[in-house]
């Protein structure tokens, strides 16, 4: 189904932006906690966090010259940001983290149009094995929500969020076997205010967050004051900054895939472009650097709408959200459990997405198979048993602590060895 009506498309940003609303308020929070800001400071980088979201959104999502891959991708803050940030506001200051951030941001759009030329280190056999990885790396943090406190709380895993999961993801099944069309689009949104309204029955609503948040919140330039440069500290965040590029390229390749659009190199480039200059804006407004997020690739093949016109829609609302906070903490009313059960279902989605890709790598051939089995398995266990690589110098450890990026990089050098034909 790939006409909607404006309501329709509305609905559907919505699902688009509950699917990514707990990663883009996590880094806000996990930064402000490791630097001590005050609430005000804190509430200020979720605010400007969620409207920049919407503008990084609507970069990628425009087609031009320049910028913008023209998928239907959603922008957020990049969690792999988190150590570098509070390293480096820890260390030198606040103005030079946001230094760093602007010039490797700058980096991003420079290096664009040369990045966007490996595309053909990235076949089916590659892109497969790295889309697998992205949807079976995330499937702990499903049940983590589902968990519905802290992993090491002793009430996770209690009876009422183990209901109000199982409550939200047979909602889910239900419409996805009775439902016509349209109402299997929104089946994600429906099954989230199932499982808000159970939470509610049970007692289990917090409606703090709305009371707490401010009315209206004003976007800043330099709202922690002018930034500050540091060659180190600038090396560091363009070294993070590739890290994300490469977890993006398979984005940009799963949602190829899903939406049959093919990528050339101009392309892409416009797509690590429109990322840079959000990175850039992301410095000035003092918020985050900005990424391709996975979370939502799921989403896309469950309700079957494959337009931009929902992430437009998902795109408005989070810069309505980021300039009226009680809008923006509606959506913490929504039980971790909920979300959880459908990001289990979402990240399903994109690993079985990635298996489908591998179909096509012909994987009777006996070398392809040990390609993806090797760079699956070492990004795995990367992921799930990071202190594998503790012992290693420190600028080692910023890639091999992700899995994505080892298995990228995995299958990538070992499709050279075993696939590339000499001249």
């Amino acid at each position: 189904m790939e006409k909607q009506t404006i309501t329709h498309s509305l609905f559907l940003g919505v699902q688009h932006l509950i699917a990514m609303y707990a990663g883009a308020i996590a880094v806000p929070i996990l930064v402000a906690n490791g630097l001590n800001l005050s609430m005000t400071q804190t509430t200020y980088l979720l605010s400007i966090n969620l409207f920049m979201c919407g503008i990084a959104t609507l970069l990628q999502l425009m087609r031009t010259r320049f910028l913008g891959i023209g998928l239907p991708i959603m922008m957020g803050c990049a969690i792999q940001t988190v150590i570098p940030l509070i390293s480096i506001g820890t260390k030198q200051n606040i103005a030079t983290m946001y230094g760093s951030i602007i010039l490797s941001g700058v980096f991003v759009v420079l290096i664009a149009p040369f990045f966007a030329k490996l595309e053909k280190l990235f076949p089916p056999l590659v892109n497969g094995s790295i889309i697998t990885v992205i949807g079976l790396s995330l499937i702990p943090v499903a049940f983590e929500k589902i968990g519905g406190t802290a992993l090491t709380n002793k009430n996770f895993g209690n009876l009422p969020s183990l209901l109000i999961a199982a409550i939200t993801l047979m909602t889910i099944l239900f419409i996805m076997r009775f439902g016509q069309a349209q109402l299997k689009s929104m089946t994600i949104l429906i099954g989230l205010l199932v499982g808000t309204l159970t939470a509610a029955v049970m007692g289990m609503l917090n409606m703090a967050p709305i009371k707490q948040a401010s009315l209206f919140s004003q976007p800043q330039f330099f709202h922690f004051g002018w930034p500050q440069f540091d060659f180190s500290s600038t090396l560091l965040m363009i070294i993070t900054m590739i890290i994300c590029l490469i977890e993006s390229t398979g984005c940009y390749f799963a949602l190829s895939h899903i939406t049959k659009e093919p990528l050339n190199t101009q392309r892409l480039a416009c797509g690590y472009r429109s990322e840079g200059v959000a990175i850039i804006l992301g410095g000035l407004f003092n918020s985050f650097p900005y990424t391709s997020y996975s979370q939502n690739i799921g989403l896309l093949q469950l309700s079957g709408v494959k337009t931009r016109q929902p992430l437009i829609a998902a795109s408005i609302l989070l810069i309505i959200m980021g300039i009226c906070p009680k809008l923006g903490a509606l959506a913490q009313l929504i039980p971790d459990a909920a979300l959880g059960s459908c990001m289990l279902l979402m990240f399903g989605m994109v690993a079985f997405q990635g298996i489908r890709i591998l179909e096509k790598a012909n994987l009777a051939k006996q070398n392809n198979l040990l390609i993806a089995a090797v760079s699956c398995s070492l990004g795995l266990g990367c992921q799930f048993v990071p202190s594998i690589t503790q012992h290693l110098p420190h600028f080692i450890q910023l890639f091999t602590k992700n899995g994505i990026i080892v298995t990228s990089i995995v299958a990538v050098v070992l499709n050279l060895i075993f696939n590339s034909r000499k001249k």
